[in-house]
């Protein structure tokens, strides 16, 4: 009965347009109505552990680090040092994206960041070069499904606060998948670029390669120093965090002069606006968390996957199935504050790694809800014509990336 109330409160609240963070804490209201149990002190603890943890300090961290490599110079050289790299080869401009997306994930692990930096300077390039630029948006909407997922991923971090798993561990996870989407990313877009007979650039001279690379050292230099301080245990995620910013800020203010101080103030601005909707989805889903511990739920599900619970193979095609279904109509932060309480106990009595399963979740969730996770992309700019590959400013007739991004799905798999 409870499950019914919790479903009915939360399905209801989205129908109707209700904020997810706002839909979990009506739903874990309900569900204490339900027990007979409401008590608005315990709400008020909920709501405040949700977010005081030390591991979600690293939220705010990395997303003031990706304002700070956008002000500072740090992303523009990124794809600089990529189109130095391939960006001769026919349809260059699209390995270019997928190469960047990966390196600046690497930093950042946010796929909001990541669309807004990247977008704003290689969708006006591939336009101006000849590219269509609905396919264009489409690949850096599908691109970008390699933030949640490459570390430091910020999904992860909230998984394994809500998991109780090691971020670590989980950021190891995850750096093999993203690498193979981005092979996979690579090989699509190479028969895409062959049947639409995409431009090719001028090679660039060994003189202009060796200063792209010289000019992105100190870009290139901060995803290798992350991964490597995080495998060797010198520091943990959130202090990982610390270091991008403060990395990031000295780099764009003193090596590359970009980061101005009237802009750090405007950073810090963005950077709090972005975390604390994620702060505040967290400390929502831990009262509807709570609540369904009380009113023992994830006992009720590890019921009903008993049967598979013996074969974690199938039992684990059952879990993806359910990740994809919840996909399609819910943002990937929510998903794992809501599923995670709910199938973790399923998932350690199949004898099931929790890392390997977050790494799991994390694979199958972002690729459901690429599309609507960038919706937004063409409506940050405003005149795709007038762009410079520099600037911030690009966008052509209002269309969601959803479409730009399942057309550009579809007719890479249509016979040419």
């Amino acid at each position: 009965m409870i499950l019914l109330i919790f479903l009915a409160a939360l399905i209801g609240s989205i129908l109707i347009g209700l904020p997810i963070c706002f839909a979990l804490l009506f739903s874990g209201v309900c569900m204490m109505f339900g027990l007979n149990g409401f008590n608005s002190m315990i709400l008020s603890m909920n709501l405040f552990s949700g977010a005081d943890s030390f591991s979600m300090m690293a939220v705010p961290f990395f997303v003031l680090a990706g304002e700070f490599m956008n002000r500072g110079g740090i992303t523009k050289r990124i794809v600089n040092f990529a189109n130095s790299l391939v960006g001769h080869v026919r349809g260059g401009l699209g390995y270019v994206s997928i190469i960047a997306i990966l390196l600046f994930a690497s930093m950042v692990g946010s796929a909001v960041a990541s669309t807004a930096a990247l977008g704003a300077i290689l969708i006006p390039m591939m336009v101006k070069a000849g590219y269509n630029r609905d396919r264009s948006t489409g690949l850096i909407a599908a691109g970008n499904i390699l933030s949640p997922i490459m570390p430091p991923s910020v999904p992860m971090i909230i998984f394994g606060v809500q998991a109780g798993v090691s971020v670590t561990k989980l950021f190891m996870g995850g750096i093999a998948p993203a690498v193979y989407m981005s092979l996979a990313l690579c090989v699509i877009w190479f028969f895409v670029a062959k049947r639409d007979n995409l431009p090719t650039a001028p090679r660039q001279t060994k003189r202009q390669i060796l200063h792209s690379i010289r000019d992105g050292l100190w870009a290139l230099l901060l995803p290798l120093f992350i991964l490597v301080g995080l495998r060797s245990g010198k520091f943990t995620a959130t202090e990982a965090g610390v270091i991008c910013v403060v990395y990031a800020m000295i780099v764009g203010m003193f090596v590359y002069r970009e980061l101005k101080p009237r802009d750090v103030l405007d950073c810090l601005i963005s950077a709090a606006k972005s975390s604390s909707v994620i702060m505040f989805l967290a400390a929502a889903a831990m009262v509807s968390s709570w609540v369904m511990t009380v009113a023992n739920i994830p006992a009720i599900v590890t019921n009903i996957l008993t049967p598979f619970i013996a074969h974690p193979t199938v039992l684990m095609l059952v879990i993806c199935l359910l990740v994809l279904l919840v996909g399609t109509s819910m943002d990937v932060t929510p998903t794992i504050m809501i599923l995670t309480p709910v199938l973790l106990p399923a998932i350690k009595q199949a004898g099931i790694d929790p890392a390997y399963f977050g790494v799991i979740l994390h694979l199958h969730q972002p690729n459901t809800r690429a599309a609507k996770r960038f919706s937004s992309l063409p409506h940050q700019y405003q005149s795709w014509e007038t762009s410079l590959p520099h600037t911030s400013r690009c966008t052509g007739r209002p269309q969601s990336v959803s479409a730009s991004a399942m057309a550009w799905v579809s007719t890479s798999a249509s016979p040419s």
